[in-house]
């Protein structure tokens, strides 16, 4: 590891002086398994609700890592220390091996939280370093080169060096030197020496019915007398009546010990309320011992979750979920072609006497529901990583690595809608008024916002589909007719947006491509189950439906080759599918079956990318023999004047 020189930040309004920096050890010998910083109260027992650590990249003077105090309180001795799971004693949160990064940067402590320095992980760029709520920081480098542009932002001057087995320290004056880390404890050896409890379980997660050991460990043996431990479980919707008390919530460690355990058995009830997580948070300490990870999650899943009858987009059913359009919703647009057809599909979908605009809030509970996965209630389906997320997982912070969010599909600043409606829930039954030119309410509309996971959501950006995104590697495209039919609707639901061939750059206002492969998508990956569930609790929300969900083929009459012919619903595919066409097995390995039609029918096999592997005519029934290699498939059966689409999955 090279050599480093580190720099502080003198402040000139010592109001916040309550709270500073008090060493950092950024760069250890090794692989950084014992990074760790510290902070220093004034008073003891200090809270650091409201306060943030950031740390921020000389490169691009933004920041790259933070964390958020909320829940934290230092010790006795005002220390409160943060670090790799190695640091001993163990730090009061723990952050990833290599974490901090080695120079030449700074580290700063702010008032306010993590949402307010936002890091994008598909760029690796975060928000840009500024003194706004400043409190305190640090800088260090290299011996070759020192944070400069970040030193002049934030006013920093040159301190000391360290090396690899050196911290930098505040002193007493205010001053900084290197000496041997100190972590947890006053850097000038004073203060009270402070036995920590360290606390245990052997997974994170539990399924209910499933019992564990919770296991208290402190530094030192317990001296004087037992040390008495009291822990509370209940946190949001775990109450005590989720679990059985087949272990103490009281805990003893004895006299000369350092360790006890407590069993914990999860009731297993009969109902799907939700996965849950306990927090395992520990009462008050006596004098001498502090908590070293209180405040402990452990998920609980509930094994009573739903499975529909319908499949996943990865493998579709079709004609299971049967469209709720009420009575006569479509009737207006028979016998219409061209931009009359449009304007009066429009005329259903923005019709300001009926459909309701929700705010982005609303669309977190939305989502919650509409895009559920279909093999278990208690999962999100993501849309373009084509898999699924505990509800749980929705992002409340800064971070989108391991979490789910809300997914625009006509980008929100290429649409013009961004931040177009407040950010606040207020429930089904609260709406405002809409129409046709009502854009700003895009920002919340459900038909075109689907759950996915964040860091994907970060990396497709305000990229066109097709030409310029086709999904993080290996995607086998069951999302694609999905962004199709809901961009379909959004360039009929609101004036001013459109569809256009090609790739126009990603700053295109009002514009989205590549309308080609959109039609092509419409048609390879036709409207499933789990899409038409979709759109029916869109439709108790909003009170308007997707059209190309319901009628795929209208795609074709407003925006391709079908233009100017007159659109009549015996052309539709829902007729096709009352036939109950039957494709099956699905997935299969070396024959499929087509039943449920009268007379001559023609069924087609294409690979998604459009090559045609199987043709042959048949009447009423066939038994196809198949010899394909292992991957998803396009079956096109034509019988007459009606087309039905599936795709099937071969192993």
């Amino acid at each position: 590891m090279t050599q480093k020189v580190l720099f502080f930040l003198f402040l000139f309004n010592f109001s916040f002086s309550q709270i500073v920096i008090n060493e950092i050890d950024a760069d250890t010998a090794g692989s950084d398994q014992l990074e760790f910083i510290e902070l220093k109260s004034t008073n003891p027992n200090f809270p650091l609700d409201g306060y943030v650590l950031v740390f921020f990249n000389e490169t691009n003077v933004s920041s790259y890592f933070t964390i958020d105090l909320d829940g934290y309180t230092t010790d006795i001795n005002g220390i409160a220390h943060f670090g790799n799971t190695m640091v001993s004693p163990s730090p009061m949160g723990s952050f990833f091996n290599g974490a901090i990064e080695n120079g030449p940067d700074i580290v700063a402590l702010y008032q306010g939280s993590s949402d307010d320095f936002p890091y994008n992980a598909s760029t690796s760029t975060g928000t840009l370093a500024t003194t706004t709520n400043l409190i305190d920081a640090l800088a260090y480098s290299n011996s070759t080169s020192q944070p400069t542009n970040l030193m002049s932002i934030l006013n920093v001057t040159i301190c000391t060096r360290e090396n690899t087995t050196q911290s930098v320290q505040r002193k007493n004056d205010g001053t900084y030197e290197a000496k041997t880390p100190t972590p947890g404890i006053n850097n000038d050896g004073s203060g009270i020496v402070i036995n920590y409890l360290t606390i245990l379980t052997s997974q994170n997660s539990y399924i209910e019915g499933e019992n564990f050991n919770i296991v208290f460990t402190t530094d030192t043996p317990v001296t004087d007398q037992d040390l008495e431990i009291n822990i509370t479980l209940t946190n949001g919707n775990f109450m005590v009546n989720d679990y059985i008390g087949s272990g103490s919530l009281t805990v003893l460690i004895p006299v000369g010990e350092t360790t006890t355990q407590t069993n914990i058995n999860i009731f297993d009830d009969t109902t799907d309320e939700g996965d849950e997580e306990m927090l395992i948070d520990v009462q008050s300490l006596p004098f001498g011992y502090a908590s070293a990870n209180d405040n402990i999650i452990i998920r609980i899943y509930d094994n009573d979750y739903i499975v529909q009858s319908y499949g996943t987009p990865l493998n579709p059913t079709y004609g299971l979920v049967a469209p709720t359009i009420p009575a006569g919703y479509y009737d207006s647009l028979e016998g219409l072609s061209g931009d009359a057809l449009r304007q009066a599909l429009q005329d259903i979908i923005a019709d300001p006497n009926t459909v309701h605009a929700h705010n982005y809030g609303d669309i977190v509970y939305i989502l919650k529901e509409s895009d559920k996965n279909p093999k278990n209630s208690n999962e999100v389906w993501q849309m373009y990583v084509e898999s699924p997320k505990p509800i749980l997982d929705y992002q409340t912070g800064s971070s989108n690595i391991g979490v789910w969010n809300r997914e625009h599909i006509f980008p929100q600043s290429r649409g013009g809608f961004s931040g177009g409606t407040d950010s606040t829930p207020d429930g089904i039954n609260v709406w405002l008024p809409t129409n046709a030119d009502d854009i700003q309410s895009g920002h919340g509309d459900a038909h075109h916002i689907r759950a996915e996971d964040g860091a994907e959501n970060s990396s497709r950006s305000n990229k066109d589909y097709g030409l310029d995104y086709n999904g993080p590697s290996g995607s086998q495209g069951s999302w694609h007719g999905d962004v199709a039919r809901a961009l379909f609707y959004m360039a009929v639901r609101y004036n001013g947006l459109e569809l256009v061939n090609g790739n126009p750059p990603d700053n295109t206002a009002n514009q989205l491509g590549d309308l080609a492969s959109l039609l092509t998508w419409n048609t390879q990956d036709p409207a499933d189950d789990f899409e038409m569930n979709r759109n029916n609790y869109i439709y108790t929300w909003q009170v308007n439906r997707n059209p190309f969900i319901d009628y795929p083929e209208l795609a074709d009459y407003i925006f391709g080759a079908n233009y100017g012919d007159t659109w009549s619903f015996t052309l539709s595919n829902q007729n096709f599918t009352e036939n109950k066409i039957k494709v099956y097995p699905n997935p299969t390995t070396d024959y499929l079956i087509i039943s449920g039609l009268e007379d001559e029918s023609k069924v087609e096999l294409y690979t998604l990318t459009g090559q045609l592997v199987l043709e042959k005519v048949f009447n009423n029934e066939t038994n196809l023999d198949l010899d394909l290699t292992s991957g998803m498939y396009l079956v096109k059966v034509t019988n007459g004047n009606k087309t039905d689409y599936r795709r099937i999955i071969v192993r």
